[in-house]
């Protein structure tokens, strides 16, 4: 049974940061891509951008130049860098393969506010 636990989030100023963790206990982790998404309240889940094995990034247009996705094929794990943060940001974000392919894990708030 795949699990993904996500975690890193929190309460921040409009400006701040955050980096996001996502544990992911993927058989063949190096190899999957992997995608960050989000669930703003009354939204419908959007995908925020993906990692490759072999590090290529992908990203939404609304975050380039802001968020950094990166991964650590030995832990199992993959990062979302988020600076510049906004108001809009503010969401529950998950992890999960590109193709959504996984049960979904319980996500980790992130809200952005002064």
């Amino acid at each position: 049974q795949v699990q993904l636990v996500e975690s890193g989030g929190g309460l921040v100023q409009p400006g701040g940061s955050l980096r996001l963790s996502c544990a992911a206990s993927v058989h063949f982790f190096s190899t999957t891509t992997m995608g960050w998404f989000r669930q703003a309240p009354g939204e419908q889940r959007e995908l925020v951008g993906t990692v490759g094995g072999g590090g290529n990034t992908n990203y939404v247009d609304s975050v380039k130049g802001r968020f950094t996705i990166s991964r650590d094929n030995v832990k199992k794990t993959v990062y979302l860098q988020m600076n510049s943060l906004r108001p809009e940001d503010t969401a529950v974000y998950y992890c999960n393969a590109g193709d959504k392919r996984y049960r979904w894990g319980q996500g980790t708030q992130v809200t952005v506010s002064s």
